[in-house]
């Protein structure tokens, strides 16, 4: 599977073939946007290859238009993965990848852009909603011990998925732990059929934090 930015050769070979036998190529992008890129024939034409630059994420469409002995239409369905690191959408993050590098004391995963936007919208659904803190206009917190609480709970999430996957769902987790004000028991007992959803030491970096750093405004009680 070809990523964003890869340029590759997209070929057809045409039976049966003559010398009378040309080939056009008509890409389409996911965008909807088209372009033709320039075609060279080789084997009396019977090989037919084209130049294509893959610059959006997304599926696109090879049209090959075969005209003369062969005549025929294929089209061909590619699909492009995002540049690698380079993530999904834009967000808010609490934490850059050479951050997880140092947290991890290894090289960190070629994704880690998109892990670490995916921890802190973890962290700001389900830990934040309803917390109080000083924030700069992107929505970062301006103290550095706050900063740097929520850089390590991020790359503790990131860590913690790295050794049991990102679909762990919460199956009984986290029974009685506290931060501040706020209060996460979602099992006990037989309750606990699964591993915890969330790192243990992202709670602990959160919880490290003192009250007149920030407040945990709602308890959110047994889910």
């Amino acid at each position: 599977m070809p990523d964003v930015g890869d340029l590759v050769t997209a070929s057809l070979t045409v039976a049966p073939y003559d010398e009378t036998t040309s080939a056009a190529l008509l890409v389409t992008r996911p965008d909807g946007t088209t372009v033709s890129p320039t075609v060279t024939g080789s084997g009396g034409g019977q090989t037919w290859a084209a130049p294509v630059s893959y610059t959006l994420a997304g599926v696109w469409r090879l049209s090959w238009t075969v005209t003369g002995t062969g005549a025929s239409v294929e089209h061909q369905l590619v699909s492009v993965a995002p540049a690698p690191g380079g993530g999904g959408a834009a967000g808010r993050t609490y934490a850059t990848t050479t951050q997880l590098a140092n947290y991890l004391g290894t090289a960190p995963p070629l994704d880690s852009a998109r892990l670490l936007r995916q921890a802190s919208v973890l962290l700001d659904t389900d830990f934040l909603l309803t917390a109080i803190y000083d924030v700069d206009t992107a929505g970062i917190p301006t103290d550095s011990e706050v900063a740097q609480a929520f850089a390590d709970a991020v790359c503790a999430q990131v860590e913690f998925w790295g050794e049991v996957g990102e679909e762990t769902d919460i199956s009984g987790p986290l029974e009685g732990v506290s931060i501040g004000s706020v209060q996460l028991q979602f099992g006990a007992g037989d309750n606990r059929t699964g591993p915890d959803y969330y790192a243990p030491k992202l709670t602990r970096a959160l919880a490290s934090l003192p009250s007149d750093k920030i407040r945990f405004g709602v308890a959110l009680g047994a889910c």
